[in-house]
């Protein structure tokens, strides 16, 4: 008989506490594959589990400029109301935004406790080396790394061109800047670059 009894927990894997060494855990897959990890690792591993494109945020620490995250959308706020403290004890939060992605406006209105999620926004500027018929980008960073998996962008109408007319087949140098939130990625903005001298 064991000197142990493993116990199922809800995500599939088994815990096996008088297994681990001080400070580490040991966890059994359903593949029966051993992992022994530090209680550091596993807490940057729990860290980068899918949630790590957004933070939780209580509503009432949301300011105007900022972002939050309403019906599943990046949004950067541009207006907040609040109204007075209700009966049950709660002041709300009235949020107006715009989708970093499409500029569409969106609403939410949430209890100034409350918790909320905020999206990590990350912006980086890359050089276009070419643009393909379709608008498929090749762009290049500053350390040399090319970035294939973008498209010149759809919105606002008419921003996609006029970035390949400042282009102009490679005639000038042009810099986009390209903006990252919950695994969407679009350009937002372009400028020209010095010629080298």
């Amino acid at each position: 008989a064991s000197p142990f009894q493993p116990h199922y927990h809800a995500d599939s894997f088994l815990l096996f506490r008088s297994l681990a060494t001080p400070g580490h855990r040991l966890y059994l897959t359903p593949q029966s594959r051993i992992i022994n990890m530090s209680d550091n690792e596993y807490e940057i591993a729990a860290a980068d589990a899918g949630a790590s494109e957004t933070i939780p945020c209580e509503a009432g620490q949301v300011k105007k400029g900022g972002y939050m995250m309403i019906k599943g959308k990046p949004c950067k706020v541009i207006s907040i109301s609040v109204s007075k403290t209700g009966k049950h004890g709660h002041a709300k939060c009235n949020f107006i935004a715009t989708d970093i992605f499409t500029g569409r406006k969106l609403e939410d209105m949430v209890p100034s406790t409350h918790g909320t999620t905020v999206p990590i926004v990350t912006k980086n500027d890359w050089e276009i080396i070419d643009i393909e018929e379709d608008g498929e980008l090749t762009l290049m960073d500053e350390a040399g790394n090319q970035k294939t998996d973008l498209n010149l962008p759809l919105v606002p109408e008419g921003f996609g061109e006029e970035i390949r007319e400042a282009w102009n087949e490679g005639e000038n140098q042009i810099s986009v800047t390209v903006q990252s939130a919950v695994g969407i990625q679009q350009v937002v903005a372009y400028k020209a670059l010095e010629a080298d001298k």
